[in-house]
């Protein structure tokens, strides 16, 4: 059994500087017996104190709070030799806090308003070292890809994906890896592994995070 794990469930920590906000969210995860809070405090710098002594699976963090922002939380856990994976929740659907987000490391960002399921299949996603990214923010970055078309700005990259390549990035877009996504899709690993560098060059991304957010943008997926 995983070190980290409490009875085969996922530590999580909480840190919101808002105390309703954050006991709010305790007693949701409680609830689920899946998960096991380990720790929750209103204060990041203490959060990253704690996680120092007592690390945890996956720590949930508010994106706008005084003194560290979640921004600052995901970029400390992240540079640590065992790196603790985190997951950003916001009030706000802001297409340029999720590129804040991607750029600072987070593993997930979901809206306050997602669905405890939704919240759920972030956690225990990013826990096994997966990835997930709110649906809401992805239609507000449809939107802005709109918008930005009618005033004349052409999407840049390469959209002429072919049905394998968007099978692949709707794959990655649950978090699974290279290997899980051939075994899906009947494919070798290094074949997934060629069609992932494809689009991250038609898709002018640094990693297959950034592909499935530009393709989704898109309106590829």
């Amino acid at each position: 059994m995983d070190p980290h794990r409490l009875n085969d469930r996922i530590r999580v920590a909480l840190v919101d500087d808002q105390s309703i906000v954050l006991e709010g969210l305790r007693t949701l995860l409680d609830t689920m017996p899946t998960l096991w809070v380990d720790y929750a405090t209103t204060q990041p710098t203490e959060l990253i104190s704690e996680m120092r002594r007592n690390p945890v699976d996956v720590v949930v963090s508010d994106i706008r709070m005084p003194g560290l922002n979640g921004f600052d939380v995901v970029r400390r856990l992240g540079g640590w030799i065992c790196p603790i994976p985190v997951i950003l929740l916001t009030t706000f659907d802001e297409a340029n806090l999720l590129d804040e987000a991607l750029a600072a490391g987070a593993r997930g960002f979901l809206l306050k308003g997602a669905t405890p399921e939704d919240l759920l299949a972030a956690i225990e996603a990013v826990a096994v070292g997966g990835q997930w990214f709110s649906p809401v923010v992805t239609h507000t970055m449809r939107r802005a890809t709109r918008a930005s078309e009618r005033q004349g700005d052409a999407v840049a990259f390469d959209t002429s994906l072919t049905e394998r390549e968007k099978g692949v990035l709707r794959l990655a877009a649950t978090g699974l890896t290279n290997k899980e996504i051939a075994q899906a899709l009947g494919l070798v690993e290094g074949t997934v592994k060629n069609y992932m560098s494809d689009l991250m060059t038609k898709l002018e991304s640094r990693d297959r995070t950034q592909a499935v957010i530009r393709a989704i943008a898109a309106g590829l997926l």
